[in-house]
């Protein structure tokens, strides 16, 4: 009798298991919420901040539509234009480290107190920027100053100044800084609206602190993202060398003019492999304007979390094909709370566009000016729903201090 009831007692056991699983994973099927996570931002406090200093937009110089006719022998009329207006950037900060390792221990710390003898490190790191305007402003990567006390600018032609730190984009990895100097180099920027894979593409910048260097590739892709790298990525892909120091320094075209930013590699050996990200010119000028302009780089914002859709589950939500995106997590207090929406909805279209992939919807609402209403159309039980959620603006993330060290 035991032997006939097994094959009987195993698809029941799996079928169990498996229900259990799936309210787990989404216990709004039941009419339970899920327990709620940390918000990885803080939502903008209400008070009023003090207004930023008042600046004028930078003006910026225009570069002409590249001319694609038979490659040059030499590219040295290029570097000429562009390589004057590409610094050195060497950032700075005092940190403090106990004198002994020993002090760490309670045993021996209670015979100092609390006059601990410490002692004083400066760290450095060495960058790249591009002068972008007349009036002294430098683009470069948040990485390359974040956390310093004192940030130098060494010109190609010898100066060297201090610099002041306008603001800075930890979401496009963006920072702009201003210098005190006459008679500035300043490089033209392209319309990279415009650039085709298979340009000739020059990365110049500070490799390894040696000095400025030149190399050569192509366009290899435009619009690279889901690399993790960014919160926002719309990245150039390029094959011309990037190493270590030349973050923050100028991606060109074959007749000089501004590319992009250079920002990241790929790498299994810390070196070039031929595969570098620079930030679209264009993308880099509008986060220069906001942050000379406004002081902060303002987004829309829903405050919500969002995840792909895959086949297994949008069978599980009753869709035929997997489109839109799932709100995984919605932030207490935020927009999307405000407007109603859940974890477990589905959403489908944004302002009449449908929804494909979560990083492009999050880059289109970013766009959009906070306090915009915009209708959502969503599926919530099976049923589908017309929402209007009215944007906010996006909070500053919370990012974790410089490791002393």
């Amino acid at each position: 009798m035991r032997r006939t009831l097994l094959p009987y007692l195993w698809p029941v056991l799996i079928g169990v298991l498996g229900a259990i699983v799936l309210l787990n994973a989404f216990p709004q099927l039941i009419g339970r919420q899920a327990p709620s996570t940390p918000a990885p931002y803080e939502l903008a406090p209400s008070a009023p901040e003090e207004p930023a200093e008042s600046r004028d937009a930078p003006e910026v110089r225009q570069a002409e539509p590249l001319t694609r006719q038979q490659g040059p022998v030499s590219y040295a009329q290029a570097v000429a234009r562009a390589a004057p207006a590409v610094v050195n950037i060497y950032s700075s900060r005092v940190v403090e480290r106990e004198e002994h390792p020993l002090m760490s221990d309670p045993f021996f710390r209670q015979f100092f107190g609390d006059e601990t003898p410490r002692r004083q490190r400066m760290l450095s790191s060495l960058g790249s920027g591009v002068i972008v305007s007349e009036d002294g402003y430098v683009l470069t990567n948040h990485h390359v100053i974040r956390g310093a006390d004192q940030i130098q600018v060494a010109l190609r032609d010898g100066r060297e100044t201090l610099a002041e730190v306008i603001g800075t984009d930890p979401e496009s990895d963006l920072a702009v800084l201003r210098i005190e100097l006459a008679s500035l180099p300043v490089i033209e920027l392209t319309d990279t609206t415009q650039i085709a894979i298979g340009d000739v593409s020059l990365a110049i910048g500070n490799p390894f602190g040696v000095g400025q260097t030149v190399t050569m590739g192509i366009i290899s892709a435009t619009g690279r993202s889901h690399l993790g790298l960014n919160a926002y990525e719309d990245f150039i892909q390029t094959d011309a060398a990037i190493n270590p120091g030349n973050s923050g320094g100028a991606l060109v075209n074959a007749e000089g003019a501004l590319i992009g930013i250079n920002t990241a590699i790929f790498s299994r050996s810390g070196g070039s492999q031929g595969i570098g990200f620079a930030i679209p010119a264009n993308l880099a000028r509008s986060i220069l304007e906001e942050l000379v302009v406004k002081g902060r780089v303002i987004r829309g914002w829903m405050g919500v979390e969002a995840q792909e859709l895959n086949q297994e589950l949008a069978a599980s939500f009753g869709l035929q094909n997997p489109i839109g995106v799932v709100i995984a997590g919605v932030v207490p207090g935020g927009p999307g709370d405000r407007a109603g929406l859940q974890p477990g909805d589905v959403l489908l279209e944004v302002d009449g566009e449908p929804v494909l992939d979560p990083r492009q919807t999050m880059s289109d609402i970013a766009a959009v000016e906070p306090g915009t209403r915009l209708p959502l159309t969503l599926v919530r039980g099976g049923e589908r729903r017309e929402v209007t959620i009215e944007l906010g603006e996006r909070p500053t993330p919370r990012l974790p201090r410089p490791e002393q060290r």
